[in-house]
């Protein structure tokens, strides 16, 4: 099929309709919304960091059943053992053999919260179904249902009692996005619903009907993979990872995961748009939540309160299309 043929059309209606539903009920959030539409749509774990209250779970309930999605949550505590997310072969006496109890982690969409309250053991199990959407239980591989997804939230401003991501766990996320609290025009939203009864959870679930299956999903990725991206986009995408690991401020710059993040966004983000093409704008509208993540800061920056995001919208003004 050739790019100009690609009905992209469906994935932009299909955005557009499973944003307006979504924010039937969660008030803002909208850069949230389209990241797990963008993550969906390029295969890729996101990471949430934000305070609590913040709709993070609510939004991924609503977009697990409008996609039809199995959705299992996980709830990050020290004393979550790797076979807990999973799963174990069990001995089964009267059968004569093992039998595997499958985890949380086979199903469709897994939201696994405060991630940070995770030992390193437990959050490392979680790497492998990421990267490869396979399990290994005592030696044997099981391949995770498809379409797999992953959010992983984490509170950023509490420290006691929790591990910090390594930079191998952070680089498997595809994108990553901060979130505060609600602005006050929005929060007296909030309160107006709620006193006019229109923040009631289980209504508003009975209420969904699914948008879009499992195959229609398979169907979009399907077609988001044949967006065309033309050489200087590719040249683009190149020269900004590439800028990362230069920058003076910066100790560990982007993997070649960013490179292939910004691209398969760019292309998701083309489609949520109507296009069958990427423009640079929708690279640029990636660097952000692709790159974030997975700068590490010289010691200077930091004591000097340089930002991430700082760094990297100095290497976006900096940075041409070539």
């Amino acid at each position: 099929m050739d790019a100009t043929d690609l009905d992209v059309s469906y994935i932009a209606d299909a955005y557009h309709e499973v944003l307006e539903t979504t924010q039937r009920f969660v008030v803002g959030n909208k850069p949230l919304i389209e990241l797990i539409f963008t993550g969906v749509l390029s295969s890729g774990p996101v990471l949430i960091e934000g305070v609590p209250g913040t709709a993070k779970t609510t939004v991924s309930k609503i977009m697990a059943k409008l996609l039809s999605y199995s959705f299992k949550r996980i709830q990050g505590a020290v004393d979550v053992q790797p076979a807990d997310i999973i799963g174990v072969r069990i001995y089964v006496a009267n059968e004569g053999q093992f039998v595997l109890q499958k985890g949380p982690i086979f199903s469709n969409f897994v939201l696994v919260d405060e991630i940070n309250r995770l030992t390193p053991k437990t959050q490392s199990a979680l790497l492998e179904s990421m990267s490869e959407q396979q399990a290994t239980i005592d030696g044997n591989t099981y391949p995770l249902p498809k379409p797999f997804f992953v959010i992983a939230t984490q509170n950023p401003y509490e420290f006691e009692g929790t591990f910090s991501l390594v930079e191998a766990q952070r680089d498997r996320f595809m994108y990553s996005i901060p979130l505060e609290h609600l602005k006050v025009d929005e929060e007296l939203e909030i309160i107006r619903r709620d006193n006019s009864g229109g923040l009631s959870w289980d209504d508003f679930e009975d209420s969904l009907p699914p948008l879009l299956s499992p195959e229609d999903v398979g169907e979009m990725i399907g077609i988001v993979r044949q967006v065309h991206a033309d050489e200087a986009v590719l040249r683009y995408i190149a020269d900004l990872v590439a800028a990362t690991r230069s920058h003076g401020d910066v100790r560990l710059g982007a993997s070649s995961r960013a490179s292939l993040a910004l691209l398969r966004g760019a292309k998701a983000r083309a489609a949520m748009d109507g296009r069958s093409y990427v423009i640079p704008d929708d690279v640029k509208d990636l660097a952000m939540p692709a790159l974030r993540h997975r700068l590490l800061m010289e010691r200077d920056a930091i004591i000097g309160q340089i930002s991430v995001d700082a760094v990297i919208q100095e290497i976006l003004n900096s940075v041409e299309v070539s």
